[in-house]
């Protein structure tokens, strides 16, 4: 007789084994490594497309550097000069126009608590700049002689590039003062030697040369002598024709209401009071309406570029169906075909925006630079760039992923 052992009803039965553990596992590093195929088997194709992600992240990048950049220097120019205020002849109360302002405007004006500098300026008509006599009087260049006191660079925060400006002393005897452009039209680029001109039939020595006046253009084109010389030599009656004045920044509103009545009390219509800063907020505002046409340039560009790499994406799909069906068949599910080809799409845009970041700070740092200004790129445009690319990737290459992880293993090799 044969005894067979008794089971052990003490024993527990054999554990199964969990679900999913004989399944295909794909790591973080295997993701990367088959999402990267495609690219590196294909560079040139890649890096084709790449670029169209790249030009549009670039363009963004260095609008908006390039913008940050500019805008920080006009910003400081505002500051520094915003609390300029011009005062000139307006419409008389009769509709006509008024030819000059009071001789009492400085003097007034100045009493004004808030005023903390004032310049007049005044013009002499039918009197022109020349190199020499020997010039046809028809030839003026169109360089305007204007009458300054000593105060008038300090006031306008204009700076000299040559010699010296009008004093106490040199305001009473025939010295002139040119403007850059003045000074260029006459053939004059520095004061190394003793230059004269001849105005209104007297020689005048040249003792300085303006730089650039950055809110008033005209005055570059305008040669400045002493009031007292010119009411000797061309009968100037004595009255402004503009006054530039300076005031407490928080004060600015209230001294522009009461100018009028204060230069012109009998016909405070006849005073034009303006504020040369807003010629730079209108700069800005027109800075800020390119640059949204650039920035929307740029998006155009990176849409060109996300479509590019989903036609790319869906080509290699289809010209990788074998390499799917094998996956499949040896046991990779669709989830891990669409993350590897998700990936593909996401590492290609991701190349072009780091590559297009680079290249916009890189086109915002030499442009800075060659306009004197201080390179600031924002953070967003930085983050923004390789993120809008990112994401650009990520839509681009959902619908290629998805069609590549519904072909069934039998249907991906009966095509090859």
């Amino acid at each position: 007789m044969i005894h067979r052992p008794e089971p052990d009803r003490g024993r527990p039965p054999p554990a199964r084994p969990a679900a999913g553990a004989g399944a295909s596992r794909l790591s973080g590093r295997d993701l990367l490594r088959v999402g990267s195929l495609g690219l590196r088997s294909r560079r040139v194709r890649a890096a084709l497309s790449a670029l169209g992600i790249s030009i549009g992240i670039a363009a963004i990048v260095g609008v908006l550097g390039v913008s940050q950049s500019s805008k920080s220097l006009l910003l400081a120019e505002l500051g520094r000069l915003g609390n300029l205020i011009t005062v000139q002849a307006g419409s008389t109360a009769s509709g006509g126009q008024a030819a000059e302002l009071p001789v009492t405007s400085e003097g007034m004006v100045s009493r004004i608590g808030p005023v903390t500098n004032v310049t007049e300026t005044g013009s002499i008509s039918d009197v022109y700049v020349y190199r020499n006599p020997l010039i046809p009087a028809i030839e003026t260049s169109g360089i305007a002689l204007t009458a300054a006191d000593e105060t008038l660079p300090a006031t306008l925060g204009a700076a000299l590039a040559h010699g010296a400006f009008l004093n106490p002393a040199t305001a009473r005897y025939p010295v002139v003062v040119l403007g850059t452009e003045a000074a260029s039209l006459l053939g004059i680029s520095n004061l190394a030697h003793p230059t004269q001109v001849w105005i209104g039939g007297h020689w005048f020595t040249v003792v300085g040369i303006l730089r650039p006046v950055k809110l008033e253009t005209s005055m570059d084109s305008m040669a400045f002598i002493g009031f007292p010389i010119a009411e000797r030599y061309f009968g100037f009656d004595g009255h402004p024709a503009q006054l530039y004045l300076r005031a407490v920044p928080s004060q600015v509103s209230a001294v522009a209401a009461v100018l009028p009545a204060t230069v012109s009390p009998e016909s405070p219509t006849g005073v034009q009071v303006s504020f040369p800063a807003d010629i730079l907020q209108a700069e800005a505002a027109a800075k800020g309406a390119y640059n949204s046409l650039l920035l929307g340039l740029g998006a155009v560009a990176l849409l060109v570029g996300g479509v590019g790499i989903a036609n790319v994406m869906v080509i290699s799909v289809l010209e990788r169906r074998s390499e799917i069906g094998l996956r499949r068949a040896l046991g990779a599910t669709r989830r891990h075909i669409a993350e590897q080809f998700l990936t593909e799409a996401l590492l290609l845009s991701a190349l072009g925006g780091v590559g297009g970041t680079i290249t916009g700070v890189a086109a915002t740092a030499i442009y800075a630079l060659s306009q004197h200004w201080k390179v600031q790129i924002p953070p967003q445009a930085l983050y923004g760039g390789t993120g809008a690319a990112l994401a650009i990737g990520a839509i681009a290459g959902l619908y290629p992923a998805m069609r590549a992880a519904r072909l069934s293993p039998t249907e991906a090799l009966r095509t090859v």
